[in-house]
């Protein structure tokens, strides 16, 4: 395996995000806006998710949009007019803004990947904006405290096409630990021992060559399943805290984490 160079700027690579989907489970929560905007403590969980990567060092991403994409658009283009103090000279036709303590630094592509395109076709379909050798690559409802500098440096040390963050996820249901007829012990919602794929990837950019041009190309099914088949996708084990909002239940839970000031994805609570 040739040497590889370990470091790299995260400023000059690209974060690409999937949140093109319905969102279906949360029913009348999705009807009028896509779920990556949902709130967690007053601010979308996607903009949580790009702060995990703004916080260290990654200011370059690329919007995968479907359903309603048009609003995750007109919260970006919005957010200064409805979150900062604003001077208004109509006479001269000039404005200004007054605040700025929370300014955002990032170059956001917003790329209409279709309403009803699979993961697999989204990221196809950004290829012509992935112009460095590698992306970071993540879904639009997880959060984590994950070390993305460590993930960086451990896909490129092992030199494959692919990494993605292997995870442990909570049971949703209690585990009993028994002696005969008798309960010993019982531990609510316990770690499950598998890994199980929880986003955050890093990927070199020649496998999206390998995509097909087919709205219904699925990246979990037959091009990550070809990756490990031919020994080019590796996990980074994560341990720290991993959570996907894919219920209403989780959505309620993050929040609830967030009110409490333990929302251990974020450097800081905003």
């Amino acid at each position: 395996m040739n040497s590889i160079n370990t470091s790299e700027n995260p400023s000059d690579i690209p974060v690409v995000i999937l949140c093109g989907g319905e969102g279906t489970r949360f029913g009348q929560a999705t009807q009028d806006r896509p779920k990556p905007l949902l709130e967690i403590g007053g601010e979308p969980i996607l903009v949580h998710i790009m702060r995990i990567y703004g916080d260290q060092g990654f200011r370059r991403f690329i919007l995968c949009l479907g359903y309603r994409g048009q609003m995750i658009k007109e919260y970006f283009l919005q957010r200064d007019i409805r979150e900062r103090d604003l001077r208004l000279d109509l006479a001269r036709g000039t404005r200004e803004f007054l605040n700025g303590e929370d300014r955002l630094d990032w170059d956001i592509t917003f790329a209409e990947t279709g309403a009803r395109a699979e993961t697999g076709a989204r990221v196809k379909r950004i290829a012509p904006y992935i112009d460095a050798p590698r992306f970071m690559l993540t879904y639009g409802d997880g959060v984590a405290d994950v070390d993305l500098h460590a993930l960086l440096a451990f896909h490129l040390r092992h030199g494959r096409t692919a990494t993605l963050t292997g995870v442990r996820a909570s049971s949703q249901f209690g585990e009993l630990k028994l002696d005969g007829d008798t309960v010993l012990s019982f531990i609510e919602k316990p770690k499950v021992s598998a890994c199980i794929n929880g986003g955050f990837f890093v990927m070199e950019r020649r496998f999206l060559d390998t995509l097909p041009e087919d709205p219904g190309c699925i990246l979990e099914r037959e091009p990550l399943e070809s990756l490990a088949r031919a020994g080019e996708l590796k996990v980074f084990r994560h341990e720290g805290f991993w959570h996907c909002m894919d219920t209403f239940k989780d959505y309620r839970h993050l929040n609830e984490l967030h009110a409490k000031g333990n929302a251990p994805w974020a450097g800081k609570v905003h």
